[in-house]
């Protein structure tokens, strides 16, 4: 861990621009902020070889370093915050699972405090609305229909800090809630639905905006009955997320969506639990038991896949050496589309002058090498040369 960067130009890299690649480009910090020209005394870091991208957004993150967002304390939700950090993942939203209902709205309450603080980016709730037929990795004791006075229960108690609610919009009160959300300028997500065709596009035309981890606990593409992924790949106002481990998507899978939805339609996130920078064991993901074997996590009970121990710089990694998606429109798709969703890109997303010092120094083989968080080193890239 290195001190704030006061004065700094990386120079000598790949810098990847919202208007494309720079080669041999520049970018100038002063303070915590992203600056358009060189401030005198500014110390000039070499990262020839080297590519300078934005810090990544990770829109969906369940936790990390052995604590979870969705039931540990504050301390928790710090310490999956720094591991995530560590990887690149600079601008954090914190999910949480099904759960009892006075349960999350103090969950929320906690969490918003940490988005008040700066450390997370809001919180994004993911159940109890969904359906039992696709529940995945949730009790299914605890879900309930999206009742719009539970779902406005929620986003009171996150206090303006709700950016995502997960719904099956099929159930009762699901176009309803999606509406409510849409008029509180909260992120209405299709997801753990088992939806129709027909009933995914009345969801869209009534405000839902993203398609919760793509092909992920929803019926598969039929050729008679397309169901909702179909309508989710088809509508330019859909933004699909994908989880890029190589457990979740067949790379075809990725590819498909990428084709039909486009680059600028796409937020990779990892869906995390605890086990996320950690490793193998036993852990929870709420009331659930879950065993990480070999870097999947699977329920214990039923053997469903429950979350991720992705992180992000891994997905960045697999896309562009495994999938051969290229370098800008990966970085749109970790960094400006998720960014943009939330309302933040006035702040993050690029590195764009007057926006915080975010970024992610990577190699030529895309192994991190240095984060920078607000202008502060979280991991400083000791490789570069520095005059």
């Amino acid at each position: 861990m290195a001190g704030r960067a006061d004065s700094t130009v990386l120079a000598g890299a790949r810098v990847v621009l919202p208007t494309g690649t720079v080669e041999d480009g520049r970018v100038i910090i002063e303070g915590t902020r992203i600056a358009g020209s060189t401030p005198e005394g500014a110390r000039t870091v070499d990262l020839s070889g080297h590519w300078v991208v934005p810090g990544f957004v990770d829109m969906h993150n369940h936790g990390g370093g052995g604590a979870s967002f969705a039931t540990g304390t504050a301390e928790d939700v710090l310490t999956g915050a720094r591991v995530h950090r560590e990887h690149g993942t600079t601008t954090v939203v914190a999910s949480t699972v099904t759960g009892d209902m006075d349960f999350l709205a103090r969950q929320a309450g906690m969490l918003s405090e940490l988005v008040e603080q700066g450390e997370i980016a809001g919180v994004h709730f993911e159940g109890p609305f969904i359906s039992p037929c696709r529940k995945g990795a949730h009790s299914e004791q605890l879900l309930r229909h999206p009742d719009p006075a539970e779902v406005r229960k929620l986003l009171d108690a996150a206090r303006g800090t709700a950016k995502m609610v997960t719904l099956a919009t099929e159930l009762p009160g699901g176009i309803e809630s999606v509406r409510l959300l849409a008029e509180h300028g909260v992120i209405a997500a299709v997801g753990h639905t088992d939806a129709t065709y027909e009933q995914t596009v009345e969801a869209i035309e009534a405000g839902a905006t993203v398609a919760t981890h793509l092909f992920n606990a929803m019926p598969a593409l039929g050729h008679r009955a397309p169901g909702p992924i179909a309508a989710l790949l088809e509508d330019e106002r859909i933004t699909v997320e994908l989880i890029n481990d190589g457990t979740h998507l067949h790379p075809a899978a990725l590819e498909m969506a990428y084709h039909h939805a486009g680059a600028d339609r796409v937020a990779l996130i990892t869906d995390a639990m605890d086990a996320a920078g950690v490793g193998d064991g036993r852990y929870q993901l709420g009331p659930l038991a879950v065993e990480v074997k070999e870097g999947v996590a699977r329920l214990v009970e039923g053997g469903s896949i429950a979350g991720s121990t992705l992180t992000l710089d891994t997905a960045f990694r697999r896309a562009v050496t495994i999938d051969r998606i290229p370098v800008d429109d990966v970085v749109r798709s970790i960094s400006a589309n998720p960014a943009r969703l939330l309302g933040l890109y006035d702040r993050v997303g690029s590195l764009d002058p007057g926006k915080d010092a975010d970024l992610v120094v990577m190699d030529a083989d895309f192994a991190i090498r240095g984060v920078m968080r607000r202008g502060e080193w979280i991991v400083e890239p000791s490789l570069a040369r520095i005059g």
